[in-house]
């Protein structure tokens, strides 16, 4: 009881947004620990939940609000206040989203917003924010924005004058690097690779020579082709990590070089969301690579197909070395 007291007492001084709804952090925390059949039956035998009101609950503004990545406990406490109290919220998937709001009993009315209807949809959302309402807007796991809807009603918005306010919570990139065991100092987000081929292998050439920790999406179906590929362009003795069903019953964290990797999986054909991480490229940024150094790398891009504009910009991004000296190397080598 004394500490119920201490909480209620505590309660007040909390830093609240200027509105009228708020659920306190006792209701949440039980709402979000309580067993879901527990909740179930509580749900059953009291009368049905009012509906949002349709007063200002929160300042008007787009919220972009993180969401679990697998498991429904890694919500904060915070974004369920907000899409409670938001007057819509935007969904990749509505159904998906249905049950996550119907697990915390959120009754806030769902939009769907996805990469076929955004345009369509932006122009009534921006006016609904003109008016002053509170915009949520949700992906079907993660942070919204990131390699899903969202980057462009977010740059809308702030073009506009209109409050974004992020919401922050679970990114499978963010998880599984922490998680990795490979350099996190530095990292480069990829995120999903073009579906062209030749795109494709642009894009992992130049992360081939980045020193940074390399992260990308893959889907499931695709996990084979971008590991042959990554191996093509970073070598079979990269090490890597392949993490899969994050924060689920069946976490995976499988870790070795690219070239084991493209031996464990070439007969396994994994579910669900794959992150792959891939240690850069070990290159001291204060030496200056010789001449030969740069002779074998400008060599190996032209050999697989780069122009030699297109192989001097790889080999400077990669390297030290300036631009104007890989340049006449270049031209040495291959004339114009």
């Amino acid at each position: 009881m004394a500490s119920l007291l201490r909480l209620q007492a505590f309660a007040p001084a909390l830093n609240v947004p200027r509105n009228r709804c708020f659920l306190s952090p006792l209701g949440l925390a039980s709402a979000a620990t309580a067993p879901l059949a527990r909740r179930l039956s509580t749900a059953a035998s009291t009368s049905s939940p009012e509906p949002p009101s349709s007063e200002p609950n929160l300042e008007s503004g787009l919220y972009l609000v993180a969401t679990p990545i697998g498991n429904l406990e890694d919500i904060t406490l915070r974004a369920l206040r907000v899409l409670k109290c938001a007057n819509v919220i935007l969904s990749e998937d509505t159904r998906h989203s249905g049950k996550l709001l119907q697990h915390y009993n959120i009754k806030t009315p769902l939009l769907s917003f996805h990469k076929f209807n955004e345009r369509e949809r932006e122009p009534s959302i921006l006016r609904r924010l003109h008016e002053g309402e509170a915009v949520a807007l949700i992906s079907d796991a993660g942070t919204p924005g990131i390699s899903d809807p969202g980057m462009e009603l977010a740059r809308l918005c702030a073009a506009e004058k209109i409050s974004v306010v992020p919401i922050p919570g679970p990114s499978a990139a963010i998880t599984a690097l922490s998680a990795s065991g490979l350099p996190s100092n530095e990292f480069t987000f990829v995120g999903f690779l073009p579906k062209h081929a030749r795109s494709r292998r642009d894009r992992l050439e130049i992360s081939a020579r980045e020193a940074a920790t390399q992260i990308f999406y893959v889907p499931p179906h695709g996990i084979h082709q971008f590991l042959v590929d990554a191996a093509s362009s970073f070598g079979d003795s990269r090490s890597c990590v392949i993490a899969r069903e994050i924060t689920k019953l069946h976490e995976e964290f499988w870790r070795g070089t690219l070239g084991e990797a493209n031996e464990a999986f070439a007969t396994r054909q994994p579910k669900g969301e794959i992150t792959v991480l891939i240690e850069g490229q070990l290159i001291s940024v204060d030496e200056t690579p010789s001449e030969d150094f740069l002779e074998h790398e400008l060599r190996e891009l032209m050999a697989k197909g780069h122009t030699l504009s297109a192989a001097v910009k790889l080999v400077t991004e990669a390297t030290s070395a300036k631009k104007k000296d890989v340049y006449a190397l270049a031209l040495r080598l291959f004339g114009k």
